[in-house]
Parts: structure tokens; C-alpha cells; sequence
């Protein structure tokens, strides 16, 4: 081989040798930062968007869609008597419950913290009390648990808030508002229903915002958002 040849051919083979050499580490980069952008919009526990990702959502979707805020009724007392992991195993539960049901309707759905899940639908012409009383009898069906190994049964409930998002309408500061107060008021009422926002409709007396969990703010700080 000339020397004009090995000169040319040499950086060439330097360079694939380099490339074949970094191609694992492309791809642990690659599957790295796939995990971390999933991370950003996907809630770790159920694989459901988060908030960010039903902003996102929102963002993307046709305008006016339904927006329903879910609440699950009594679901500390899951937590307290069974503790934490029983609980978390409930809420995977529930939130396939709601994501299939929100898919088979055509919309999207998330969990937003805690026992607190979101639900966006096409208006198109669905019955929206029906669609409703879908996701509250949906949510109601008894969930098998295990505790160590004792099997064991529980059934929990829904309050559920509805509104409509129209196109001029940011979901953090109007929306999802709206299907807060509703929502409140439904769990006012006693829980396992729905109500449907109004003009002027306020929040419940002596109704406060709840927070998420103490093990979401401890994701929150550890990078995940809940």
C-alpha cells in the first residue's frame, strides 16, 4: 500500500474504530435521556402523564375539551390501616381503571398527585353525566389487594368535578380551577358523584386545598415529578 493510501486510510480507521468504541456508551446516553424526558411528564408510580404532561395534553389537544378532576373518597384510611405500599398499589390500580376508561372515550388522562387524577375528552357530542357516572362506577368496583400475604378486598370512591376547557382558557388558571370547585363540591355532598362547574361557583366553606403526600414532595425533591 502507498504511503498516500495508509494516510488516508489510517484516520479512516481511527474514526470507526473511535465510533464502534462509543456506540455502547451513544446508546446508554440515548436510553438515558429517553428515561429522563419521560420522567419530566410521566407520574414513576402508575405511568400516567403528570401534571406537566396534561399541560402538555391541553396544549395539543382540540379545543373545547372536557376537563375532570378526580379525587378519590376516603383513600387515607387505605394508607393508614395498610400502609403506604397497599396504598400505592391501589392507586396503579385505579389509575388503569381511569386510564382505560378516558383511552375508550378518546382522551387522556393523569395523575396529578397523591390520590388525585385528571381527565381530558373530546367534547364531540358525549353525554357528559354519563361519561361521568362511567368513571364513578368504573372507580367503585371492589380492588384485590395483598398485605404480606393476606388477600384482601377494599372499595373506594370518587368525587369528580367537571368543566369545559375553551381555547382561550390556560388549564392552571381557569380549567382546572373550575373542576377543583366542582370537584370540592361534590366531595361536599358526601362524595361518590359528580358536579358540573357553574358560573359563579366557589369553593365550598371550610373546604382547603389539599397538598400532595409527603412521599410526592419527596420525589419532587429527589428530581420526579409527581
Amino acid at each position: 500500500m502507498s504511503q498516500h493510501l495508509i494516510m488516508i486510510a489510517s484516520p479512516a480507521l481511527a474514526f470507526l474504530l473511535g465510533w464502534l468504541t462509543a456506540r455502547p456508551l451513544i446508546r446508554r446516553l440515548r436510553a438515558e435521556l429517553a428515561d429522563a424526558a419521560w420522567l419530566l411528564s410521566h407520574d414513576p408510580l402508575t405511568g400516567m402523564l403528570n401534571r406537566v404532561g396534561f399541560h402538555a395534553a391541553l396544549a395539543s389537544s382540540p379545543q373545547p375539551v372536557v376537563v375532570m378532576l378526580i379525587d378519590l373518597d376516603n383513600f387515607k384510611p387505605v394508607n393508614d390501616t395498610h400502609g403506604h405500599d397497599t396504598g400505592d398499589d391501589l392507586l396503579v390500580e385505579t389509575g388503569d381503571r381511569i386510564t382505560d376508561t378516558a383511552t375508550m372515550l378518546g382522551g387522556t388522562a393523569a395523575r396529578l398527585s397523591g390520590d388525585e387524577f385528571a381527565v381530558l375528552l373530546p367534547v364531540r357530542d358525549q353525554n357528559h353525566s354519563r361519561t361521568a357516572d362511567l368513571f364513578l362506577t368504573t372507580i367503585a368496583q371492589p380492588v384485590q389487594l395483598t398485605t404480606g400475604h393476606t388477600p384482601f378486598t377494599v372499595t373506594v370512591t370518587a368525587s369528580i368535578g367537571v368543566t369545559i376547557a375553551e381555547t382561550a382558557d390556560p388549564l392552571h388558571d381557569v380549567a382546572l380551577r373550575r373542576a377543583d370547585i366542582a370537584m370540592y363540591h361534590a366531595k361536599h355532598a358526601g362524595g361518590n358523584r359528580y358536579t358540573v362547574y357553574e358560573p359563579g361557583m366557589t369553593m365550598p366553606a371550610n373546604q382547603q386545598r389539599r397538598g400532595p403526600r409527603l412521599r410526592d414532595l419527596r420525589q419532587q425533591g429527589r428530581g420526579v415529578t409527581a
